[in-house]
């Protein structure tokens, strides 16, 4: 990188960091979620927008190619593995007695029926949706995903600023989304080591094997998938307590954060052995290392200060890589030549419905009310920044093309916006929601609506 590069590369992240937070503060202040005015910000610095206008500014700005362009994309999969990281922090099942069985039931109609939908409509349609790299399998299980997915950060973030995240509906829709994503994940993390496979790019432990039979190699990521989730929730915490207060360990008694980061990377490194995608181990990284430091594994108290290093991880990935990110991913949505407003519409309107109705079936037929069914329908149709980060990583495994990345990208920042102006009116009525009988009672004034 020369002197020049690094000139640009300055301005360039100056003007990313402006675009973010000026936005995300714009789209806050309108009591939107700000990682939508995070990829809006994107969109004006992209093609969409300031290449229309000044395309001569923007490649200078940002080049094509280059080093300028290999560092960006170097932050961008920084900001994506610190994304999972805090994500992967917030994976926390609370809910008990009647709440569980809720969520049972919800968890399950709004996974399956979903899915199942979004595989058919792919199967019968691959073309529509699948890049280069796509098969008939993989596109199907994209599409599936697409159609299933739930976004815990925003989801919570959402709920945060309502006040009912500690209430008998934000521990149901927590306890549903955490169910719904860690099945989703096993499955990304198949999809995306059977598309490395055999591709010439580095999949890990299943290189020595060589084989790109369909069947062994499926075999192969499904277990080692499962495998990896399963140690990680069963043990990996424990683990985590354990070296970090190994009398040995002085980088944990010299900076925790930087501990926990080294932990993250170690992650990181582990499933890019085995051949499953880094955003997989960024997310258990944060699962342990949370759940060890809260005294969840049951191998001791909560760490002292383990607060307040977690607040610092997030203070210095929310100000700088987590925005870029988001604003990295708005500035690869071309809605000139990519964008098909039918096909957003006919997507996004089959999307949220079959979820929809899914969700809000099981909550009736579990004994909710019908405000109680709705909300959590609305809450978890929201796809947010997992689904922005299911658009990012399979476009650029080239297993959707970018007609569907755009649609899936939309579509997040859409359904995120619904969630939210649906569960503000509802916030009254549900932070009073309890358990006193067969059904749910929501106990509150007309006006609480």
């Amino acid at each position: 990188m020369t002197a020049i590069d690094t000139i640009r590369l300055l301005a360039a992240l100056a003007v990313i960091c402006a675009a973010a937070h000026g936005c995300g503060y714009l789209f806050g202040a309108l009591r939107q979620p700000p990682v939508i005015g995070e990829v809006v910000g994107g969109i004006l610095l992209g093609p969409s927008l300031l290449g229309l206008l000044a395309p001569g500014a923007r490649a200078a700005l940002f080049p094509a190619s280059g080093a300028v362009t290999s560092a960006l994309d170097a932050i961008y999969q920084l900001g994506q593995l610190l994304l999972m990281f805090l994500a992967g922090a917030e994976l926390r099942i609370r809910a008990g007695g009647r709440e569980r069985r809720t969520g049972t039931i919800v968890a399950a109609a709004g996974l399956l029926a979903p899915f199942a939908a979004g595989a058919g409509i792919a199967t019968l349609f691959p073309g529509v949706f699948s890049g280069p790299a796509g098969s008939t399998v993989t596109t199907a299980l994209v599409v599936g995903l697409a159609m299933a997915v739930a976004a815990i950060p925003v989801i919570s973030r959402i709920m945060m600023d309502l006040k009912v995240m500690d209430t008998a509906f934000g521990r149901i829709v927590l306890m549903v989304a955490v169910v719904e994503d860690v099945i989703l994940y096993v499955v990304l993390a198949v999809v995306l080591g059977l598309a490395r496979s055999g591709t010439g790019h580095p999949s890990g432990l299943w290189d020595v094997v060589g084989t790109t039979a369909i069947a062994p190699t499926a075999a192969y990521f499904t277990a080692v998938s499962l495998l990896f989730f399963a140690g990680s929730l069963t043990r990996g915490a424990r683990l985590f307590r354990r070296v970090a207060g190994h009398r040995a360990n002085i980088v944990a008694r010299q900076s925790p954060v930087a501990f926990r980061l080294i932990f993250l990377c170690v992650m990181v490194l582990l499933c890019l052995g085995l051949g499953i995608n880094a955003v997989f181990g960024a997310l258990m990284a944060g699962v342990c290392a949370a759940r060890g430091d809260q005294g969840a594994d049951g191998d001791g108290a909560a760490v002292e200060g383990g607060p307040a290093v977690w607040e610092a991880i997030r203070q210095f990935s929310m100000a700088f890589f987590i925005p870029v990110f988001f604003v990295l991913v708005g500035m690869r949505l071309d809605l000139v030549r990519a964008f098909d407003p039918l096909f957003l519409m006919w997507f996004l309107t089959l999307a949220c419905g079959i979820k929809t109705f899914s969700v809000w079936a099981a909550a009736r037929l579990a004994g909710e009310d019908p405000l109680f069914s709705s909300s959590l329908a609305f809450a978890l149709n929201a796809r947010g920044t997992i689904g922005i980060v299911l658009a990012g990583v399979t476009r650029q495994a080239e297993l959707i093309n970018d007609r569907f990345f755009v649609v899936l990208v939309l579509v997040s920042l859409v359904t995120c916006q619904i969630a939210g102006f649906r569960l503000s009116r509802a916030a009254d009525r549900l932070r009073t929601a309890t358990v006193t009988g067969p059904r749910r009672q929501l106990r509150g004034t007309r006006a609480g609506r």
